[in-house]
């Protein structure tokens, strides 16, 4: 970056960290940076080397000053504010398909059942070759979405490659208005356990949640266990509904404080609830947040649910939309929430970063102990813990690498090409069938560097520079040999790990989110110990009783 990118972007930072200084003295400090930073950036423009692009380098400072803040805090351009939209309120006019790179690929990800792509018999791992007569083989993700989104009515004409289909597929769809389910998976397990994945807090999340309960009741349902992993959040709102469900009316879920009195609200439950008597669990992972840390916090705090799985992820601020001038908008952050026992679950302290600029997790030293409404002790500070703690499974080097490379994806999709009748409850890899995607992926030659490996050469490099390695040499040399021997058979060796993940992946491709689940409800440890506590009624009853 050059000297003056960064006084500039110093410059429009310094605007944004006066809040502690007298009124006075602040607003002129604001009045005086801006003029600086007015001044410098008309001087860049007129007298730079090089022409700049204006947009560009006011973006860069917006982006550098609000970097100052927290990552929730977002400048939203716009041609940005309908990718926005559709993450706020989960509605889209398009065909109905999430799309995505895999190794150079543009490939549908996802086909939304009930709309237009799915209806059209397209499937998860379908390429991309025209979109209305426009070749997008190469084109980015943007560029293809683009092309497939358009005005309710409108007609859109897709050619596409199918793994072992030797001609094209091509289709004529009609664009809809696209509202994407809040619930990706809900089904009665054996012992009456209703199973409700919930997966984003749009609006509507209530009500499906709602929907999907009576259901599963209807179907002979005694007992709830709630999937919130992987739930990053979203609508303040729709997260005070959906415990509203199993709460009291009149009830305190959520209070926030902020700078502003204005942001200073307590939020209470509205409705009568739909059961007050039916045991919960609630799966967490440490992806969940926000609006799902609501959801469980307060159900934890009045004792009305167990949490099953990892501590959450902590993030306890709020954050609100503003409009700016020329469409313009700024997401930022105006509050923290508090759960009923008083608790804020804030793991990161964006307030005092370091002179580095990174910021710590708040000291459990600093950490303070709250009650549920049963007396239960309860802690602050760093997300939810859960009543049950279930260890995160841990994959070695190769198995993350095979994950990320694409490889489990492609393959899923020739097996489902092949095998399109595969039933996925409990679908397992035979042999046979595991020892042939072992081939096929050494076949696609397939490398990593595994932490090992890398310790190695940092073994190498340090004996050379400290003149070990002629002494050292035949040793270290026997130690990468066998490093790599272990290696070419890792894909063997790692297939208790790796198998799973891809049955998965090919029941995802198969029936999409149901059919991931079908293949993994049986085996899942958060979803085993959850039925074992609801099962189990005194235990379940001593949980939620002060020890």
């Amino acid at each position: 970056m050059s000297k003056k990118l960064k006084l500039f972007l110093i410059l429009v930072v310094a605007c944004g960290v006066f809040a502690f200084t007298p009124p006075a003295e602040k607003y002129f400090d604001i009045a005086k940076n801006l003029d600086i930073f007015a001044s410098l950036f008309k001087e860049v423009n007129t007298y730079y080397v090089d022409e700049v692009d204006p947009k560009k380098l006011i973006e860069t400072g917006i982006n550098g000053m609000l970097e100052q803040l927290d990552p929730y805090t977002d400048y939203i351009p716009e041609e940005n504010r309908e990718i926005f939209a559709i993450q706020t309120s989960g509605k889209y006019a398009g065909v109905g398909a999430l799309i995505g790179i895999v190794n150079n690929k543009t490939v549908i990800t996802i086909p939304y059942k009930g709309f237009p792509a799915y209806r059209a018999g397209l499937r998860v791992g379908d390429e991309f070759v025209e979109v209305d007569g426009k070749n997008v083989e190469g084109k980015s993700t943007p560029e293809v979405s683009t092309l497939l989104k358009g005005n309710p009515g409108t007609e859109v004409s897709l050619v596409l490659k199918r793994a072992n289909l030797k001609e094209l597929i091509r289709v004529k769809l009609k664009r809809e208005q696209i509202k994407i389910s809040n619930i990706s998976h809900s089904t009665l397990l054996d012992g009456n356990n209703a199973y409700i994945k919930l997966d984003e807090f749009t609006p509507g999340a209530a009500k499906e949640v709602e929907d999907a309960l009576e259901q599963l009741k209807a179907q002979g349902a005694k007992k709830l266990i709630l999937d919130l992993r992987a739930n990053l959040g979203g609508s303040l709102f729709e997260a005070i509904n959906i415990a509203n469900l199993f709460l009291p009316k009149g009830k305190e879920v959520v209070s926030t404080k902020g700078k502003s009195p204005d942001w200073n609200k307590i939020y209470n439950t509205l409705n009568a609830p739909r059961d007050l008597e039916m045991p919960v669990a609630v799966l967490t992972s440490g992806s969940t947040a926000s609006a799902s840390e609501i959801v469980a916090g307060s159900l934890q705090d009045y004792d009305r649910a167990v949490l099953v799985g990892q501590k959450t992820f902590g993030k306890g601020l709020v954050q609100t939309t503003r409009q700016l001038s020329y469409n313009t908008q700024l997401k930022v952050t105006t509050a923290k929430y508090y759960i009923p026992s008083g608790r804020c679950i804030q793991a990161l302290d964006y307030t005092h970063r370091k002179s580095n600029g990174t910021v710590e997790r708040i000291a459990d030293s600093l950490k303070r102990e709250f009650l549920t409404k049963g007396g239960r002790k309860v802690f602050d500070g760093g997300g939810l813990d859960p009543d049950i703690a279930i260890q995160e499974d841990e994959f070695a080097t190769a198995t993350v690498e095979l994950a990320n490379s694409g490889l489990l994806f492609e393959y899923a999709t020739l097996f489902c090409a092949e095998n399109p009748n595969t039933a996925p409850k409990d679908f397992r890899l035979s042999d046979v069938e595991y020892n042939k995607f072992v081939a096929w992926v050494k076949e696609k030659r397939f490398t990593y560097t595994s932490d090992l490996e890398k310790r190695t050469q940092e073994l190498v490099a340090s004996a050379k520079n400290e003149r070990y390695y002629d002494d050292l040499k035949q040793s270290l040399n026997d130690l990468q040999n066998k490093i790599g021997q272990y290696r070419n058979s890792d894909l063997m060796r790692l297939k208790s790990e790796i198998a799973p993940l891809l049955e998965e992946e090919i029941g995802f491709h198969l029936q999409l989110a149901e059919g991931q689940s079908l293949v993994s409800l049986n085996r899942d440890k958060e979803v085993l110990a959850a039925k074992k506590i609801l099962t189990d009624e005194a235990a379940y009853k001593k949980l939620l009783t002060p020890q």
